[in-house]
């Protein structure tokens, strides 16, 4: 049997770099293995999803280059969820429980008060067929709970190893709401079955869910998949990231940042492995690199400038080739292969190229403090054509003539002819602008 895995995002909200993580680390697993993955849009909370999220969480795979080999919406399940929950009913595996909010607030809050964990205590399985019709008198609906086999629950956790619960210490979760509409852990599990998933991969903040999950999968006479629960990232100081993260979604950072996705995938494939974080050029190259051995336990940091580090890293990978319709795409209309090499090792993200390629081409602002070093610079360069020596003969015939040298000699010249502080090498540049638009910065002060 082929590997089958699933990404199942809810559209209430735009995707976060924890989900984004989540579904590369999915992806990449059944593409190393060979298998397929689905893609399913958990869409049962009719109030708050939104088409909105459903239609970035597409931009935001593709951006990525995250492709999947099926696409299936929980909304268009809901018969489904129906028939496969009659059959728990009927088993007695689902039960009603008349418990108010507010009732079952108060047994929490006891339980808690006397040092014991808030566990149900399955009231409502005592109740009798007149409290039962009491209540429906007063206008109450149950709302339905698994009840879960008092025995242990294991499984072995391609990231956890040996993974272990007990039945009897913990509380049967709610699967179906007073209105009958099925929650979260029930239609997962059903798709689950469904489509045939052999693994799944989820943060560890479900593994208790997991652990109940298990014996639904059991309850419909299933064999469980296998389960990798992966780290949770945290902040660069060690802080959760649970609210900051949210702010990190997707659709800003392919939109807003001009971030390379590779940059983003080089972080999230590697982060919380004992793998160094390095760039990956190519989403084949992070797959080969895959396995579920080397992920730790520890807690990883998540910094938002590692991954523009990894962005300029990766840039400064690109052949020419590799970019050029890009450049032409942002006005840089002429770039060739000289332009490109040149500016290629003083960018952070492709977008700077343009603050190079007004420098290279005009109009720019010039920077002149000494307009007599500037002109003694005008009167001494070099006639066209110039080649990649010119730089040298132009800088050592001005420091004959002034007496200046290194940073005092330099850095006037780089502000004159550039209007920056910074940049490529002044021997590429100076081949970039030509002699004519040189010589007329040098002189804009005259």
């Amino acid at each position: 049997m082929s590997a089958a895995t699933r990404f199942a995002p809810s559209p209430t909200g735009f995707l976060h770099i924890g989900n984004a993580r989540t579904a590369l680390i999915t992806w990449l697993y059944v593409r190393k293995v060979g298998g397929t993955f689905l893609l399913r849009i958990d869409d049962t909370d009719v109030e708050r999803s939104r088409d909105e999220c459903t239609q970035a969480i597409f931009e935001d795979l593709k951006w990525l280059g995250l492709d999947w080999d099926r696409l299936e919406y929980q909304s268009k399940r809901l018969d489904r969820y129906d028939e496969a929950i009659k059959t728990l009913k009927e088993s007695g595996r689902i039960y009603p429980c008349y418990e108010t909010p507010e009732e079952l607030a108060l047994k929490r809050k006891s339980l808690l008060g006397r040092g014991l964990p808030p566990i149900y205590d399955r009231a409502s399985l005592s109740l009798s067929d007149e409290k039962i019709a009491a209540y429906e008198k007063e206008g109450r609906r149950p709302h339905w709970r698994f009840k879960l086999l008092h025995e242990p629950i294991t499984w072995k956790d391609d990231v956890r190893g040996d993974v272990a619960f007990d039945g009897a210490t913990m509380s049967d979760p709610v699967v179906l709401r007073e209105d009958g509409s099925p929650l979260y852990h029930i239609c997962s599990v059903i798709d689950d079955i469904d489509f045939g998933i052999t693994h799944i991969v989820r943060g560890e903040d479900h593994v208790a869910n997991t652990a109940c999950h298990i014996q639904m999968f059991e309850a419909f006479g299933a064999k469980p998949p296998g389960f990798a629960h992966i780290t949770l990232l945290s902040g660069k100081e060690g802080e959760k990231l649970s609210k900051r993260i949210g702010s990190l979604n997707l659709r800003d950072l392919r939109e807003t940042t001009g971030l390379e996705p590779m940059a983003l995938i080089s972080l999230l494939s590697r982060i919380g492995t004992s793998d160094p974080i390095e760039a990956v050029a190519t989403l084949d190259e992070a797959i080969a690199n895959f396995d579920f051995s080397k992920f730790s336990r520890s807690l990883p940091k998540f910094n938002i400038e590692d991954v523009y580090r990894l962005n300029a890293k990766i840039l400064h990978g690109l052949e020419f080739d590799d970019v050029k319709d890009r450049l032409v795409a942002m006005g840089a209309t002429d770039a060739d292969e000289a332009f490109w090499l040149a500016v290629r090792p003083n960018i952070e993200k492709l977008a700077d190229v343009k603050e190079w390629w007004q420098v290279a081409n005009g109009p720019v602002e010039p920077v002149i403090e000494d307009t007599e070093f500037a002109a003694v610079a005008a009167e001494l360069l070099p006639q066209a054509p110039w080649t990649e020596e010119t730089w040298m003969e132009w800088a050592n015939a001005i420091k004959e003539k002034t007496g200046r040298k290194g940073k005092d000699l330099f850095m006037p010249l780089r502000a004159a002819i550039t209007g920056q502080n910074h940049g490529p090498e002044l021997k590429d540049l100076l081949l970039l602008i030509g002699r004519d638009r040189v010589l007329k910065r040098l002189k804009s002060a005259a």
